[in-house]
């Protein structure tokens, strides 16, 4: 599929949309968002993207990246604002980086391998961290801890790896899987709640570890998980309704039959 050739003057259009709104009379609820106002809106929007990705929707991913730009948008309008910066600045940053962060593309560089190029690409990162805060910074430092906890795990523990601080296989991680299991049944015994809780944290940083060597994402695989549940418990749900039942009227032995039943049809 070829690149729209009025793809600019969509964008431009977009940013001249976002100017009238924002603008004296323009619309009185845009007008009004703030940076920490429509932070709500920018995740919401990057969820939605991931069910139309999640459901393979294409008609709903287009619109829902249409949505995400938005936001990009509207947070630059107010960073111009308060001259700050503007839209086509921030183009201009990813346009370097991307070129910058892939030399063995537009360089010299000689990463073959998708490794390879992550390790380079975080290198790269790291250095230019290190530059614009004059001097070294941690490994773990560009991970933000804003993000989901699941994430933020995946990423700290996949940098750690790429400098050697790692297992050598899968069943090493499987074998620590079960002493941390062993450690949450003892916690358990009569610990207090922080223990229980640093506990599960350990074991759940396992299971994103485990999930690394088999190179799946923990949270795609956790998202399918719960997709997976939702159909499955709405099967139960429709069941009863059509039995003319509630929850409080059946067992969970009657549950678990069309849960059962649930797995096999769906």
């Amino acid at each position: 599929m070829e690149t729209d050739s009025h793809t600019g003057d969509k964008f431009r259009r977009l940013v001249e949309i976002m100017d009238r709104l924002r603008s004296p009379g323009g619309c009185p609820w845009d007008a009004k968002q703030t940076f920490d106002t429509i932070k709500s809106y920018l995740v919401e929007e990057t969820y939605e993207v991931l069910d139309a990705v999640d459901a393979r929707n294409w008609d709903a991913l287009r619109e829902e990246l249409g949505d995400l730009m938005l936001q990009a948008v509207f947070f630059a309008r107010m960073a111009q604002e308060e001259n700050r910066f503007q839209i086509g600045d921030s183009l201009d940053t990813i346009n370097e980086k991307l070129v910058r962060r892939h030399p063995h593309v537009f360089a010299d560089g000689d990463a073959k391998t998708p490794e390879e190029v992550k390790r380079r690409w975080d290198q790269i990162k790291a250095e230019e961290k290190a530059e614009r805060n004059g001097g070294p910074v941690g490994l773990l430092a560009s991970v933000p801890r804003s993000m989901p906890a699941l994430v933020e795990a995946s990423q700290i523990a996949s940098r750690a790896a790429g400098v050697g601080f790692d297992w050598e296989n899968t069943e090493q991680v499987v074998e620590k899987l079960h002493e941390e299991l062993r450690e949450l049944a003892e916690a358990r015994r009569g610990a207090a709640q922080d223990r229980l809780e640093d506990e599960l944290g350990d074991l759940l940083f396992v299971v994103v570890n485990i999930a690394r060597f088999l190179k799946v994402d923990p949270e795609q695989a956790l998202r399918r998980t719960n997709a997976k549940f939702r159909k499955r418990f709405g099967h139960i749900e429709q069941r009863l309704r059509e039995q003319g039942k509630t929850f409080e009227q059946v067992s969970i032995d009657e549950m678990e039959a069309l849960w059962q039943e649930a797995k096999t049809k769906l």
